[in-house]
């Protein structure tokens, strides 16, 4: 490991486990524990555990706390409710591109946000800076660990383990999260993924992540790298920030607009009024999935080649080991009919464009 790595409460614990580690934002991170294949069709199949507590936590307190929210994200919290519900948002940059996608839930204490790990520098500096003038404290919360569970199994699997929370967990609600024992110093768990399968996201005081590690361990969840992590959340059609998303695109044309909120006019979100104006002059690009009809595997920065409308490119790309096919997600021209074809060094092979998700609870779902 190199000494400058940052590591996570749950470190130990994959070295026990026998991961091999990598550098991953900054962290020192479990790729797989021996086979990223596995770890991926154990997810599909059963459950398996990821140690996300490299992302960034954080607590928004205080009367302007909402005000604040309204004007930081480009959807709009007061959608949420009742108390534990979550939003998926883009925060954008005054130019309309995306700083990062993020998790907002209602909480008693007012709103818990998680952001990604690759961006936390840029994400924490811009909501201080951002959150000047409205009455709400900024708190980050390194003091906490985050476990991803999912799978089909995977709320079974940790009501066994935790049965003194199983009759709540049980009642949560898809895309809800609440708190169990202490407010907001205690464990939070929500029913959120990227992988496509039901589960739970548990964000828990980093002093007792070992033990719910071991105990989901003995009930039958399996570790699970970021390998495979990476494969379930392309099947699941979903966003990697740095690879489908950045600073320099926009939501319109990053498969995000169903995430934009205008409803409200007097809204004024950062990155607004570059965002209706695209809208009103059409975008040039849309997001897509591809699915390769030709030898190969589709890989991030190819060139996707559109018969009379130009060029586009693959933002993320892989074989799909649940669909046995390659699939991508990709940037092409707003015009892109359903075929395409990609460059593939250099051979123009044809790939069929389809709705995302590609799977969704085990299944293929795109036609």
């Amino acid at each position: 490991m190199t000494a400058s790595l940052l590591t996570t409460p749950f470190h130990a614990l994959h070295i026990e486990a026998g991961a091999k580690m990598v550098p991953f934002a900054g962290w020192d991170m479990p790729i797989h524990y021996g086979s990223q294949l596995k770890e991926h069709e154990i997810v599909r199949q059963d459950a398996g555990m990821f140690d996300v507590s490299h992302m960034t936590v954080v607590d928004l307190t205080g009367e302007g706390a909402r005000d604040y929210l309204r004007h930081l994200i480009a959807n709009d919290i007061d959608k949420l409710a009742p108390v534990g519900k979550a939003l998926y948002a883009g925060m954008l940059n005054e130019a309309g591109g995306v700083i990062d996608d993020l998790i907002v839930y209602l909480t008693d204490w007012g709103y818990r946000v998680v952001v990604n790990a690759g961006t936390h520098d840029k994400d924490l500096a811009w909501m201080r800076r951002q959150i000047e003038g409205y009455a709400a404290t900024l708190t980050e919360r390194p003091d906490l660990a985050m476990l991803a569970v999912q799978g089909p199994t995977a709320i079974d699997r940790f009501c066994a383990a935790q049965p003194a929370m199983a009759e709540r967990v049980r009642a949560l609600s898809v895309f809800q999260g609440l708190p169990f024992n202490n407010g907001a110093d205690g464990w939070f768990i929500a029913r959120t993924g990227y992988t496509g399968e039901d589960g739970l996201e548990i964000i828990l005081p980093a002093a007792e992540a070992a033990g719910l590690w071991r105990d989901l361990l003995a009930a039958g969840v399996q570790p699970t790298g970021l390998g495979a992590r990476d494969t379930l959340r392309l099947e699941a059609g979903m966003n990697l920030y740095g690879h489908d998303m950045d600073d320099n695109v926009s939501p319109l044309e990053a498969g995000m607009g169903w995430t934009l909120d205008l409803k409200d006019p007097a809204r004024d979100f950062v990155g607004r009024k570059p965002v209706e104006a695209l809208k009103a002059a059409g975008p040039k690009l849309k997001q897509v999935g591809l699915m390769l009809e030709g030898r190969g595997v589709l890989r991030e920065g190819m060139t996707v080649l559109v018969d009379g409308l130009g060029e586009g490119v693959i933002t993320s790309g892989t074989f799909s080991p649940t669909l046995k096919q390659s699939i991508a997600i990709a940037r092409v021209p707003a015009a892109t009919g359903a075929t395409v074809a990609v460059d593939i060094r250099g051979q123009r092979v044809p790939a069929r464009v389809v709705k995302m998700p590609f799977v969704r609870n085990g299944k293929k779902v795109c036609e």
